[in-house]
């Protein structure tokens, strides 16, 4: 069993920065991939990066891309998403994804979630 708990979430203004915490416990992770994904009011949940713990190796989704960085620190066991540049779309809850694959892109290919934590970008 492995059990997630996403930290960092708040209300931020455009341009603004926040980086989101998933520490994660249980079964060991050392070829797992680890993902975030958002979901915003009335919309599906979405994929926004993923990274493999073992060699660390990442991929961000276009809307992701140049603003977003997901990240791991394999000693704290615990997985990052620095957010820049943040704009009100980006308003969602985010949830942290632990995969028993060594690579996932889609929400079908995660075992493991997290509760969220809320994201508020104001313009």
């Amino acid at each position: 069993q492995v059990q997630l708990v996403e930290s960092g979430g708040g209300l931020v203004q455009a341009g603004g920065s926040l980086r989101l915490s998933c520490a994660a416990s249980g079964r060991t992770f050392s070829s797992y991939a680890m993902g975030w994904f958002r979901q915003a009011p009335g919309k599906e949940r979405e994929f926004v990066a993923t990274i493999n713990w073992s060699d660390g190796s990442t991929y961000h989704a276009e809307s992701a891309k140049g603003r977003f960085t997901i990240s791991r620190d394999n000693a704290k066991n615990t997985v990052y998403l620095q957010m820049n540049s943040l704009k009100p779309e980006d308003t969602a809850v985010y949830y942290c994804a632990a995969s028993l694959l060594r690579w996932a892109l889609t929400r079908g290919a995660y075992d493991y979630w997290g509760q969220g934590t809320q994201v508020t970008v104001s313009s």
